[in-house]
């Protein structure tokens, strides 16, 4: 993965002016971190499971995550 995120590409800024990663930077990333991310690509597999549930509404309502920054 690159070292260096590009906004637009990586991660954006939603309307709370939070960082929220992509899909594609998680897909770079190869795995489920965990933390329950809005674009989370792999299902929320290493998501505790009560924090699952609520991810999976968040997303399916259209909200968002808390920020998560790496790298």
């Amino acid at each position: 993965m690159q070292n260096k995120l590009v906004e637009g590409v990586d991660y954006y800024y939603n309307e709370d002016g939070l960082i929220v990663l992509t899909e594609k930077y998680h897909l770079e990333r190869g795995y489920c971190c965990g933390n329950g991310c809005r674009h989370c690509p792999y299902n929320y597999e290493n998501v505790k499971k009560t924090r699952k549930a609520e991810s999976e509404v968040r997303r399916a309502e259209g909200g968002e995550q808390r920020a998560e920054v790496e790298g």
